[in-house]
């Protein structure tokens, strides 16, 4: 068996104006500079953000004003999913393949209804672990909820923390969406689209043995 792990916002969903808007909004609250918290929070877990931009105010309290306008941007927001994304997700058998986010799930669940993707058998959220990316606990718990050995397993990312998340896990790891390829990857595809038929390719043969040993691409 192969199994493909999917990060969600960035690879399969694109977020970017959401999540902009969300931390826009939430800078605005606490009259902060939105572009500073933006570029902050782009490489930082939440309460790590808070620490660098608000470490006058409550982590707590800040947390729960971010939660709030995220809520709300599920329920109201516009989400895109990406070329291909359907297509890839209705093609793999539901046991091999899961999502793995720093998200929430009922928030992961909520983007998927509004965008007509269909939902994994298992997710793994950052309620799910104590260590978020790019520590390899998400991608390990997710491979073992699948009944996978890591070295069967494909992630597929977007973003640097998670990359290196995957690496970690011993994983083969292929980037998207990006125009320029996240530093260790095997392979990259400029986008998720130009992924889908290497993605199905892995799953149902041992071609992903060979791109692994290839390098980046």
């Amino acid at each position: 068996m192969r199994y493909v792990l999917f990060d969600v916002d960035g690879t399969l969903i694109d977020a970017v104006s959401n999540q902009r808007r969300v931390w826009g909004t939430w800078a605005v609250r606490y009259g902060l500079d939105a572009e500073e918290v933006y570029r902050v929070a782009l490489r930082t877990r939440p309460m790590e953000t808070f620490a660098q931009v608000a470490a006058e105010r409550d982590p707590r309290e800040c947390l729960a004003m971010l939660h709030e306008l995220e809520d709300e941007d599920v329920r109201s927001g516009i989400y895109a999913a990406f070329d291909g994304a359907s297509e890839l997700l209705h093609g793999l058998p539901p046991q091999v393949w899961a999502l793995v986010t720093s998200n929430y799930e009922h928030r992961v669940r909520g983007r998927f209804l509004r965008t007509g993707l269909p939902v994994a058998d298992v997710i793994v959220d950052a309620a799910a672990v104590e260590e978020g990316k790019p520590s390899p606990v998400p991608y390990l718990r997710a491979a073992a909820r699948l009944g996978a050995e890591p070295g069967e397993c494909l992630v597929i990312e977007d973003a640097p923390s998670g990359v290196r998340s995957g690496l970690r896990a011993g994983m083969t790891v292929w980037g998207v969406n990006a125009a320029v390829a996240v530093e260790g990857v095997h392979r990259h595809f400029v986008s998720l689209r130009e992924a889908v038929p290497h993605i199905l390719a892995f799953v149902s043969g041992p071609q992903g043995d060979a791109d692994r040993s290839q390098g980046g691409s």
